[in-house]
């Protein structure tokens, strides 16, 4: 096969969490575990830092994986969802796995994989840990998928675990509450390693101080309220909480003997996005009208999407919306400002929420706007609408934003 039928095979063969929902999902690590076996367990031996969390995990990881870059570290960093590419999962020091690194190993363990039947993520976790191998990366930081203690990821013994924070995000598959969410999550502590928390308190912190006690793992939960020592190229001050994680990540590798300068972590934070290629974070397509793209896709995410249209001035806000079917839409329409014009849309993926229910929903919530047929649609007569002190918003979906940029 070619590039293009390997990816054809990819996305047409293998069941995609990320497009069709929870019948792709793997609910153990069997799977995985098998995987490891069949590519000579690439995962022992590997230095990694293992990232978790409700929102803000990738930016974290993009962080920290820019600031090891930056220190001079051959760095390995997989992420997920991709926006554009299949191939932005998978980077060695921000240069993206070549198409024909994907297409070799897909033609020597399809075999194989297909005889367990493997899920695409699951694939695409044994190719970032082969590859990594392959490469002889120094470190490397792995972002969950989902949840943590049954995620595919979860067979690494990382150098320091980091749990950005816990929100209301796949309640049904994760649990119907903030604490068994946290218990997910913990998942991912392991005996003797250090987890930095970035946010928590009340229960879910006991959730996490109980898990490392269990483990014996020492567990810094990070002060919030300090200032923030080194200024990142990501916008908003929950951006700034991101980095705070970031960072005392990165003083837990400094402890382990990581040798990791504080100019090394003032370039990495400003240069992530150059660095790791990070798209669809409160990023900037164009002007007049500021047209402004955010991958935020839950309440909480949703909430400091709120927060940073107030930071921005604009006369009239154009939002265009969409989401999937299997988000708890309530909470997310709830936190959606009602003065904005809304332009409703399904991305073209089969897990998307109908436009028309969408229009239905956000009724509920006072949210005033139309259905359009697709993004590309919705964005256009967005765009007629807007004059030029406007504010175009696309946000809902990872799927939404992959669409537009």
């Amino acid at each position: 096969m070619n590039y293009a039928e390997t990816l054809t095979y990819l996305y047409g063969r293998l069941p995609m969490f990320h497009r069709i929902g929870k019948a792709a999902y793997k609910a153990d690590l069997t799977n995985t575990h098998a995987l490891m076996e069949i590519t000579g367990h690439p995962e022992r031996g590997l230095k990694c830092v293992h990232v978790a969390g409700t929102n803000g995990k990738g930016s974290t990881s993009h962080l920290i994986g820019s600031t090891l870059q930056e220190a001079g570290l051959k760095t390995g960093l997989h992420t997920s969802p991709h926006l554009k590419d299949l191939r932005e999962r998978f980077r060695i020091n921000g240069r993206m796995i070549p198409e024909q690194t994907i297409v070799d190993f897909v033609e020597r363990y399809r075999t194989e994989f297909e005889k367990i039947d493997a899920s695409f993520f699951e694939w695409g976790v044994a190719l970032a840990l082969w590859w990594f191998r392959e490469e002889a990366v120094d470190i490397a930081v792995i972002e969950v998928g989902m949840g943590g203690r049954l995620d595919s990821t979860n067979v690494v013994i990382p150098e320091v675990s980091v749990i950005t924070n816990i929100g209301w995000d796949h309640v049904d598959l994760l649990g119907g509450s903030l604490d068994a969410i946290a218990r997910e999550k913990a998942g991912i502590i392991k005996p003797g390693v250090p987890v930095v928390i970035g946010e928590a308190n009340g229960s879910v912190a006991q959730v996490f101080r109980d898990k490392a006690a269990e483990t014996g793992a020492t567990i810094h939960l990070v002060d919030q309220t300090v200032p923030l020592s080194h200024a990142s190229a990501l916008e908003g001050p929950h951006q700034e909480r991101n980095a705070r994680a970031a960072l005392a990540a990165i003083r837990e590798l400094r402890k382990k003997n990581w040798a990791i300068s504080e100019e090394a972590i003032a370039r990495g934070f400003r240069n992530v996005i150059a660095n790791t290629g990070l798209m669809g974070r409160w990023q900037t397509l164009s002007h007049q009208p500021l047209t402004i793209v955010d991958v935020a896709h839950n309440a909480d995410g949703l909430r400091v999407v709120r927060a940073m249209l107030e930071r921005t001035p604009h006369r009239q806000l154009h939002v265009v919306f969409g989401s999937v079917n299997d988000k708890d839409i309530g909470r997310a329409l709830a936190e959606l400002p009602r003065e904005a014009l809304y332009y409703f849309c399904k991305a073209d993926i089969p897990r998307g929420l109908d436009a028309q229910a969408l229009l239905g929903r956000a009724a509920q919530h006072e949210l005033n706007g139309e259905a359009y047929a697709s993004v590309s649609e919705a964005l256009k007569a967005a765009r007629v609408a807007a004059s030029e002190d406007d504010l175009i918003l696309v946000t809902g979906s990872f799927f939404v934003v992959a669409e537009v940029l």
